[in-house]
């Protein structure tokens, strides 16, 4: 009996499904799969499910990390994607962390906080 899990996902509540699809395409996420009330979301070999869930309390307070290879690369795309005046959302700044990471906020449409973040070397 092989009891290996093979993958886990979060089910990432949306208030307005349709504008959270497109804020996650608008990231770079690919959509391949969908309907009305669930989207399968992925963006290389990360992934989760965009579900429509409106309870805006619960969705300020549902949080999410990604971990990337490049910060400041990530921040860099999405302000030239003016992510920020299409979905009328505040991006933070990177800051190096003490924790031993690069990381800035990103709400999503319905208040989902993203942390994009990046592993800071043991020299940083």
């Amino acid at each position: 009996m092989n009891l290996d899990p093979v993958e886990i996902k979060a089910f990432v509540p949306a208030t307005d499904f349709e504008l959270s699809r497109r804020f996650y395409l608008a990231l770079g996420f690919e959509v391949p799969w969908g309907d009305d009330r669930l989207a399968y979301v992925r963006h290389g070999h990360t992934s989760f499910l965009l579900q429509a869930f409106d309870e805006p309390a619960f969705a300020r307070q549902f949080q999410m990390h990604l971990l990337v290879a490049d910060v400041d690369a990530w921040h860099a795309h999405l302000v030239s994607a003016a992510i920020a005046r299409r979905f009328a959302v505040v991006i933070g700044r990177p800051e190096d962390r003490p924790w031993g990471m690069r990381d800035f906020e990103l709400p999503d449409p319905s208040g989902v906080l993203w942390r994009i973040a990046q592993n800071l070397s043991a020299d940083n």
